[in-house]
């Protein structure tokens, strides 16, 4: 059993509600189980500037799923909740990356574990300290080092709490 960190996001149309079928839809996956979801965060976009604020969250989940598996599963959902390919960088329904998968590093064409930009990310950062600050992760740094490293633009705000999703098919 793995144990995987994602981050989620999304900046059109009902943000919340898409991060709620997202972990929805994750959990009742066979492979997957939820551990814990941060709160919302409200974030400003990184790259493509000229769009709206994102919501952000992690989510802590096992998986037994090894990593190709599991980003194929991440894509289908984010397909079925509507996500079409478009700018890079540029809005979207929802985004699923897989930031830490256990210990592991990989780089495929496809797949950079750990996330690529993870270490220059507040808004993947301050939710994933939220729920793992003393995480040691393959860059030899642990999660709230990496954040403490970044300077705070108030760029990332807290919104609340994540909603209730459901756990059962």
């Amino acid at each position: 059993m793995a144990i995987v960190y994602l981050g989620l996001g999304s900046n059109i149309g009902a943000r919340t509600q898409h991060l709620v079928q997202a972990c929805t839809l994750l959990h009742q996956h066979p492979a997957i189980t939820i551990q814990a979801v941060s709160a919302l965060y409200h974030t400003a976009p990184v790259g493509v500037t000229d769009q709206d604020w994102f919501l952000n969250a992690a989510a802590c989940v096992h998986t037994t799923l090894p990593p190709l598996s599991l980003l194929a599963v991440t894509q289908g959902i984010e397909r079925r909740l509507g996500r079409v390919s478009t700018l890079r960088w540029g809005p979207r329904v929802i985004d699923i990356d897989i930031l830490l998968y256990d210990g592991l590093q990989l780089a495929t064409p496809v797949l950079t574990i750990p996330h690529i930009a993870i270490a220059e990310r507040r808004f993947v950062l301050v939710p994933l300290a939220e729920l793992a600050p003393d995480l040691p992760t393959p860059l030899g740094r642990r999660v709230c080092d990496l954040l403490a490293a970044l300077p705070d633009d108030h760029d990332v705000q807290l919104t609340g709490p994540f909603p209730p999703f459901t756990t059962h098919g």
